[in-house]
């Protein structure tokens, strides 16, 4: 194998003609260069100049070397800019499962500016619920997640990124006339709309516990797994439903949103990934979340904790 080094003592030389004015370009002592070259000569068994006292030039194998030789060391830079680019998360794949309510709230604002700042990164985004999305994580299916927590498996990480909290959709045709907020109570009676545990049990808890709070067990009639469904069925009057106030972007005739008479407790969404295996693109991915996590991107200074909170 040729030692680029001796590859660009050559291409020096040969730039030059001149063996002192080529050690001068590349930093180094005359002799150093001039073993370079001989070895460089030895090792494909033919001399590549012809020297004589007045002049250096380049031999017939040395005229057909100097292009190949040139494109060698580019090659080269190619690939370790390449590689540092690699290194530095500026490429790469990143692929993102995400739940449905995520891009009502954090993902748009992260997709956007981590598309800012690593062009070059593609991302593969993949919309689940919390439970599929974890199962495809620990499979190595998709590199994160944005997930409702609890995250339990050892071998994934979970970093919180935003908290929201709930407000009743309500079909508009029994409630487009009532009160500014609603109180939980008053739906102790109707029937809810709500999500199987399994999709996402922390939500579900969180949800069916707050209504506890208020007096009553839900009475849910219909389960949807999207959140989009669920507002859908809302919109039909087959019962009412909690969901994030973030989803309130959501717009569906037939449906209205009003904040609760009652404190709301923390709806969280966070990012999942596997604890080993990370890569510099997914790094760079998980720092815009952490910096997320402190205030969005390019604004900063709101904790997520105070986003909603009334």
């Amino acid at each position: 194998m040729i030692d680029p080094k001796k590859l660009r003592s050559f291409v020096a030389v040969a730039d030059h003609l001149h063996f002192g004015r080529a050690a001068a370009a590349l930093g180094m002592a005359q002799p150093p260069l001039s073993r370079a070259i001989q070895s460089l000569e030895q090792a494909l068994g033919t001399p590549l100049f012809a020297r004589t006292k007045r002049r250096v030039a380049l031999t017939p194998a040395g005229e057909a070397l100097l292009p190949e030789a040139r494109q060698i060391l580019r090659q080269l830079e190619s690939l370790a800019a390449g590689a540092q680019r690699v290194a530095a998360g500026e490429v790469g794949t990143v692929s993102l499962g995400f739940i449905a309510s995520a891009s009502y709230n954090v993902l748009p604002e992260l997709l956007s500016e981590f598309r800012r700042r690593h062009p070059a990164v593609r991302l593969a985004l993949q919309e689940a619920t919390s439970d599929a999305a974890l199962a495809a994580l620990r499979a190595g299916e998709i590199d994160a997640g944005l997930v409702l927590p609890p995250v339990e498996d050892p071998a994934l990480e979970y970093m919180p990124v935003f908290r929201d909290t709930l407000v009743a959709a309500l079909p508009a045709a029994r409630f487009a006339r009532g009160a500014a907020r609603v109180s939980l109570k008053s739906l102790a009676s109707a029937p809810f709309i709500l999500f199987p545990r399994k999709s996402a049990p922390g939500l579900h808890d969180l949800i069916v516990s707050f209504c506890r709070q208020a007096g009553f067990s839900p009475r849910v009639e219909q389960e949807a797994i999207q959140m989009q469904t669920i507002v859908s069925l809302v919109a039909a009057d087959m019962g009412v439903a909690l969901v994030p106030a973030s989803l309130e972007q959501l717009r569906r005739t037939g449906v209205v949103y009003r904040p609760l008479a009652e404190r709301s407790p923390a709806v969280e969404t966070g990012l999942a990934w596997r604890r080993a295996g990370e890569s510099p693109a997914l790094g760079a991915f998980i720092a815009l979340a952490r910096e997320y996590a402190q205030g969005p991107p390019g604004r900063g200074g709101r904790s997520p904790s105070r986003r909603r909170a009334r």
